[in-house]
């Protein structure tokens, strides 16, 4: 077995497909759209084919309290330390924040932690 996606809730799908687009070189697939049903979403394909579908509807809410049950972040592996050191570095000076620098974790893990533009917590791991 395998995840085949993970799914994101967004205000607004076209700057969060920029954003995976523009700092993680993902391929957005074609804009679905529901018109009935006021939803929207993209397929954005990671190069090693993990695929991450970022979804626009009218009525849902934010998380009023952080951190909430649900998901609290998702790992993409960039290959090395430096790497994430570089990334890292690329993101900051894109204004993108970063809410962990670049260090390494009580259990082994060389890790930074980004926010995209919505909010959702990003790790950045080798």
């Amino acid at each position: 077995m395998r995840i085949e996606h993970i799914a994101l809730w967004s205000p607004d799908i076209e700057v969060l497909r920029a954003f995976y687009c523009r700092h993680f070189s993902c391929v957005a697939g074609n804009r679905y759209e529901n018109r009935t049903k006021e939803f929207s979403s993209y397929f954005l394909r990671f190069a090693d084919g993990a695929r991450l579908e970022i979804m626009q509807k009218t009525g849902i809410s934010n998380r009023t309290q952080q951190p909430a049950h649900g998901l609290a972040h998702f790992a993409i592996a960039v290959g090395s330390e430096a790497q994430v050191i570089e990334l890292t570095n690329q993101l900051r000076a894109a204004d993108v924040r970063v809410t962990s620098e670049p260090r390494r974790t009580g259990d082994g893990y060389f890790e930074s932690i980004v926010l995209d533009p919505d909010g959702n917590a990003i790790e950045l791991t080798i």
